[in-house]
């Protein structure tokens, strides 16, 4: 089984999540609806909303709730990527121009509040509290992260916990709270609950330090996203943490003039030079690899089934991505 073949089966579940997630966008103020199509015409893997669904099949859940909620998981997702894309500037977003290039930053900022406020509004008519601290939890941890993130920029005494800290928060709450509500919808009781949520919270630390990782790997056409885009952004990443505390006094005093912004043009240059030199890259996948076996670790409570497998599939797609 692959990710695909997942994709494949679960495609007409989807589209009514795809559905759910337009009329998100719905409003009589034109340049929502407008920017909304615009972002969805991006496309996207949907990820979050399939892990949803595939939580609440484990969970023997196949209420309708399902789709409204795997929608507004997308839908905080898709506002936190509005907002990281006019905090960081970013030229390009899934190969395309991104939504503040074109509308300007102060339009996309209010459309990303108007996605979050209106997530939770819908959230709020399936009248169940553990849903609403679950997506509040996860909305609230989302951008503490950002504001840690943006306190730790070009900071190279930042800590391996501080990082794992961050992307918590940034990436892997709403991960684990998508699956925390699949398991709510199935009413699974709190220990089945907690492992869902547990592998959720992992893979989606996984996820997000395989994609920090990859931006020292990438291919602009193929992910669209620069090389080294972090590094020019100030933002150090699990290579960079390991680079550093491996680095001999004078190389590290060069790596610190790099993340300052000096000698930019040679500095990616050197830095990738440097990766090989200690391993950097390959470390820091061991540890997403073992985030993701921890992570399927999580589903041992649950029977051996096709959903638990699918569920395996996703947690190995983090490493499997195209570099």
């Amino acid at each position: 089984m692959n990710l695909d073949d997942i994709f494949i089966k679960y495609e007409e579940d989807l589209i009514k999540v795809e559905n759910s997630l337009r009329e998100l966008f719905n409003s009589n103020v034109l340049a929502i609806p407008l920017i909304g199509k615009h972002i969805l015409d991006g496309g996207g893997k949907r990820l979050r909303p399939l892990i949803l669904l595939l939580s609440s099949e484990l969970a023997e859940c196949k209420s309708d709730s399902r789709y409204t909620l795997a929608g507004i998981i997308e839908s905080i997702h898709t506002a936190s990527l509005l907002h990281d894309d006019v905090i960081d500037g970013a030229e390009i977003r899934r190969g395309r121009k991104p939504a503040h290039s074109i509308w300007g930053n102060q339009i996309v900022i209010l459309v990303g509040d108007f996605l979050y406020s209106n997530a939770l509004r819908i959230a709020v008519l399936h009248k169940n509290q553990k849903i609403m601290e679950s997506l509040s939890e996860a909305t609230t941890r989302m951008t503490e992260a950002e504001i840690l993130q943006m306190s730790k920029t070009a900071d190279p005494e930042i800590t391996e916990d501080e990082y794992i800290n961050i992307i918590s928060g940034k990436t892997a709450a709403l991960i684990s709270s998508a699956c925390r509500i699949g398991a709510i919808l199935g009413s699974l009781p709190e220990e089945k609950e907690e492992a869902l949520a547990s592998f959720g919270m992992k893979t989606g630390i996984a996820f997000q330090m395989a994609d920090d990782i990859l931006d020292y790997m990438a291919d602009q056409e193929e992910l669209g996203k620069q090389l080294g885009k972090d590094l020019k952004e100030g933002k150090i990443t699990l290579p960079l943490i390991y680079l550093l505390r491996s680095s001999s006094s004078s190389e590290l005093e060069e790596i610190k003039e790099i993340i300052k912004g000096n000698f930019r043009k040679s500095g990616l240059k050197k830095i990738l030079k440097l990766f090989k030199k200690y391993d950097s890259i390959e470390l820091s996948l061991k540890k997403a690899r073992d985030i993701v076996e921890n992570a399927k670790n999580e589903l041992h409570i649950f029977p051996d089934s096709q959903v638990k497998e699918a569920l395996f599939t996703v947690a190995d797609y983090t490493l499997l991505r195209k570099k």
